[in-house]
């Protein structure tokens, strides 16, 4: 603590001929900035937030994690026969254009359509067709039946007329959301105005995290969530002006392989560098406790979770068993390339599992990017080993994007090229599963297969936490990590004025983390 202290000093002063903005922006800082706002192309975790801000979709999910109606209710016609109805109270474009079954089918077809490279396609190949009955009614038409389908159907919806005119809505969106976009007044800033009341929330990407925490200090950002270590946390928390929030969360991260590589495409290397990570002294010692095993990339609390799954034991001796077996000696150790992003808590996870696995004998290469590079080469396959965090998985569907033979980049996301005849039969199995408690079955036994050939070496679920100023109130952690309390969240000094009613109760920061 003293040591962060003493670094946090100078930087300060370093700061201080900044001032504290004086408008009424809410800025919150982000360690990446989002990469499309395209909800047709965007795939990283901040996109996704950004998006579902930004964007209306057909289905949302409960507390429980099953689809809910958005902007339709649905009913089954068959097993393969879905019809959707546009609720009478759905929002308008924000060009004041009403949303129609007609753009819901354009957003659905243009992802369907292999020419357009969409990275969503992967997801939504069950889908044979889309038709347009009239303005509010459409059918889903499938190629197989899945009981789960409703909860596929969460992309952001477009308009049809700039669908077809190409505009380009990853750098000007436009959707039916709660909030509009506003404007990029720089690279790595983008603003989005709240429609209710007109509130500009303003997104600001600030890589060092040390950084971050001074600009929150200082009032030039209001609010950070996540990618935070915890003695900076401890020293904010003994600041004033400052509160911290908590909440249980359910983003995995993982260590990805590159199955292709000769290297890591050996399951008794992968094996080794599983057994090699002592996972609970990183969360005791690293994340200050904020985070819980993981052995799957669903949680066992679940509904479709495993919960007979155990976490790979930390094992150096066997670990050291496992790479003599694979031909690995003191003389001739396993040497790996191992990738993150350039975020400071990334470096200190990877240098920390660097000397784990220096322990066992595997010398391992740290390589760190800046964000947009560093993901460019995870989806491109140039890589042995990286780390990352699937983030707001809802549905098991994850496992045919993330895991099936047919869903290699850019169909899907299998970045590590897993091709398993098993893991791909057990995957179709559960999704031809009559009902959803069969499916839970099948893909409980899907984690069992990839838990067993490790194409990513499980590590923790990552708990959520935010750092706020005290004169906001009103937000609160979702468990998925969603910016969706954004909607509430306000000053204390406002009060009824012009078009800015009084806003909802909400619970001060501090108290509100979600469970």
């Amino acid at each position: 603590m003293k040591r962060l202290a003493g670094w946090l000093v100078p930087l300060c002063l370093l700061l201080s001929g900044c001032s504290q903005p004086a408008d009424d922006i809410i800025r919150m800082g982000l360690a990446s900035a989002p990469s499309n706002l395209d909800p047709r192309f965007a795939t990283d975790a901040t996109s996704a937030r950004l998006n579902r801000l930004l964007y209306a979709r057909l289905v949302d999910f409960d507390e429980n994690l099953l689809p809910v109606p958005a902007l339709a209710e649905w009913e089954t016609l068959s097993d393969r026969h879905y019809r959707f109805r546009l609720r009478p109270d759905r929002a308008t474009f924000h060009d004041g254009t009403v949303l129609t079954a007609r753009d819901v089918a354009a957003t659905y077809r243009y992802i369907l359509d292999p020419a357009n490279g969409s990275p969503q396609r992967g997801a939504l190949q069950l889908i044979d067709r889309v038709e347009v009955l009239d303005g509010v009614t459409l059918d889903f038409h499938l190629a197989r039946p899945d009981p789960l389908f409703p909860g596929y159907l969460v992309i952001g919806i477009l308009p049809e007329a700039g669908i077809l005119a190409g505009q380009p809505f990853h750098e000007a969106p436009l959707g039916s959301g709660p909030f509009r976009f506003d404007s990029w007044p720089e690279p790595g800033r983008v603003r989005l105005q709240r429609l209710r009341d007109g509130q500009i929330i303003e997104f600001q990407r600030i890589a060092d995290s040390t950084v971050r925490i001074l600009k929150l200090l200082r009032g030039e950002v209001d609010l950070l969530q996540n990618d935070l270590s915890a003695e900076m946390l401890d020293y904010m928390q003994q600041q004033p002006g400052i509160s911290i929030g908590y909440g249980t969360g359910s983003n995995f991260a993982y260590l990805g392989f590159n199955l292709q590589d000769p290297v890591t495409g050996d399951l008794r290397v992968r094996q080794a560098v599983a057994h090699a990570i002592d996972r609970r002294a990183i969360i005791t010692h690293v994340l200050g406790d904020a985070a819980r095993l993981a052995a799957a990339l669903l949680p066992p609390d679940h509904w479709a979770g495993n919960p007979d799954l155990q976490p790979v034991a930390y094992d150096p001796q066997r670990a050291r068993g496992l790479l003599r077996e694979a031909g690995y000696t003191d003389e001739a150790p396993l040497e790996l390339r191992f990738k993150t992003s350039t975020d400071p808590l990334r470096i200190r996870i990877a240098t920390v599992i660097q000397d784990q696995l220096r322990q066992v004998g595997i010398d391992m290469k740290l390589q760190s990017y800046d964000w947009g590079t560093f993901y460019g080469d995870i989806k491109a396959g140039r890589f042995q080993l990286y780390s990352l965090a699937w983030v707001g998985i809802k549905t098991p569907d994850i496992f045919r994007y993330a895991f099936h033979s047919t869903s290699l980049p850019p169909a899907g996301a299998n970045r590590g090229r897993l091709s398993d005849k098993q893991v791909d039969r057990l995957i179709e199995a559960a999704e031809q599963a009559p009902t959803i408690e069969a499916q839970a079955a099948a893909f409980r036994r899907v984690q069992a297969r990839l838990l067993e050939i490790l194409p990513y070496a499980p590590l923790w679920y990552e708990d959520h936490v935010y750092a706020i100023r005290n004169d906001l109130i009103g937000y609160r952690l979702a468990a998925d990590g969603n910016y969706d309390a954004l909607n509430d969240i306000h000053r204390k000094s406002w009060t009824r004025r012009g078009d800015r009613p009084d806003m909802p109760f909400a619970v001060p920061p501090g108290d509100a983390a979600a469970p």
